[in-house]
């Protein structure tokens, strides 16, 4: 049985948590590998829908074991919010297990988070203010907090106070914030410490151990492959490794036991917060898109920015993660559109490029090169065959499939839990 990482293969919102969900059902583990509670999952399961933020997808699949991996930031006040609430709901989520190795947000980083993006003025990069990226910057720097961290008072608050010696002065004479107290930090960590405790595991050992037994296990990407750290369009993207790659070093698995990666792709583009995007519409194409799929942060409420399918991007995300499966979303928001534009390269000053340009400046003055699609008239939502869809639809997923170099295996026609055509199996 396979080992499947699912990544978003745009600017996130793609869609993950419905591909990671389907999967669910017949895995074991899905297992969250990097990022926070600063993006979000909806998944729909019949009449119910569910927005989940730091959670893996996989807590709603009965049968199924969620696993938070080291390359998690966890802010505790948010997984217990979020577990109370499955909870009254009749979701079991007593299977959760949570890696030692994880950092913890502490409440001074997600005060750090929001005064130094309204310091940057203009050059906001757009973060959700939750403490994200200074977590992560405190993990580099090696004065972050970690879950085990928890379970020995002395070292908590050691690591406190020594965070705390460079930050208080940034706060004080940079912010013209209050000093943040060692104890008051200290106390409210420690106040979810022996709740936290069953779910604390060795999960690089869980994981291995399961792949050795033939269990499945699906890696979950927060944010998406151009918001990685490393591949994205930086500075305009996250603080940790959202790519296929980072499944490893996010969860303590090694590169060879990974079987399939599947990018999950909308069938037109979004993305939320600053930075390039070449698709982008600012008419009432734009609107159209935002309005009929509703294209709202699941985490913030903030309007996306919408555009048309880029290609480019797609043969970009299949190469830095090695995709072997597109899980193509949401085509059934394209319903009624005549002519479809689709990217197939960009014009940079003059000159056609027909892959990612190699630096950000050239990205940033990329301008789309269309080629148009004939649209389709018919209400597809009720589709489950792939032959089932009008041939403009069907054309139009073939044309996506051979422009972006990867296969087209699942088909997203609806926010339904079971609107999805399946055209191959992602776990063969």
């Amino acid at each position: 049985m396979p080992a499947v990482v699912v990544v978003g293969a745009q600017w996130g919102d793609e869609g993950k948590g419905k591909a990671t969900d389907q999967l669910g059902s017949e895995v074991d583990y899905v297992v969250k590998f990097n990022g926070g509670n600063n993006a979000g999952h909806t998944v729909v399961v019949g009449d119910e829908k569910y927005a989940l933020h730091l959670l893996p997808s996989g807590i709603l699949s009965p049968g199924c074991t969620p696993v938070i991996g080291n390359g998690v930031v966890v802010d505790l006040e948010v997984l217990f919010r979020e577990l109370d609430a499955l909870t009254e709901r009749g979701v079991d989520v007593s299977r959760l297990l949570v890696s030692a190795n994880a950092h913890l947000i502490p409440p001074y980083n997600r005060t750090l988070d929001k005064v130094s993006e309204r310091f940057l003025g203009k050059r906001q990069i757009g973060t959700t203010g939750r403490g994200i990226g200074p977590t992560y910057a405190d993990k580099m720097a090696r004065v972050g907090i970690r879950v085990q961290d928890l379970f020995d008072e002395h070292i908590l608050r050691q690591k406190v106070e020594g965070a705390l010696v460079q930050k208080n002065q940034l706060l004080l004479k940079v912010y013209n914030r209050r000093a943040v107290g060692v104890d008051e930090t200290a106390d409210e960590l420690l106040s979810y410490a022996e709740r936290l405790r069953p779910m604390v595991a060795d999960v690089s050992l869980v994981l291995n151990e399961a792949l050795d037994a033939g269990r499945t296990v699906v890696f979950e990407a927060g944010q998406a492959t151009m918001l990685d750290v490393d591949h994205g369009t930086y500075p305009f993207v996250t603080s940790s490794s959202a790519t296929a790659a980072g499944a490893c070093t996010g969860s303590g698995i090694g590169p060879t036991r990974i079987d399939r990666v599947v990018g999950v792709i909308k069938a037109y583009t979004t993305r939320v917060g600053e930075g390039p995007f070449p698709t982008e519409l600012h008419d009432e194409w734009g609107e159209r898109l935002r309005t009929v799929g509703g294209e709202y942060g699941t985490t913030t409420g903030r309007p996306r920015r919408c555009g048309w399918y880029d290609a480019v991007v797609a043969r970009y995300a299949g190469r830095i993660n090695a995709l072997t499966d597109l899980v193509l979303t949401k085509l059934d928001v394209l319903t009624g559109i005549e002519k479809i534009p689709v990217c197939v390269a960009y014009d940079v000053d003059g000159r056609r490029v027909d892959e990612m340009p190699v630096d950000q400046t050239a990205f940033h003055h990329a301008r789309p090169v269309y080629a148009e699609l004939d649209g389709w008239d018919e209400d597809i939502s009720g589709c489950r065959e792939f032959s089932d869809l009008p041939v403009n639809a069907q054309r139009y997923v073939l044309a996506l499939e051979e422009m972006s170099g990867t296969r087209i295996s699942s088909i997203g026609v609806g926010p339904d839990r079971d609107a999805t055509i399946v055209r191959h199996s992602l776990l063969d």
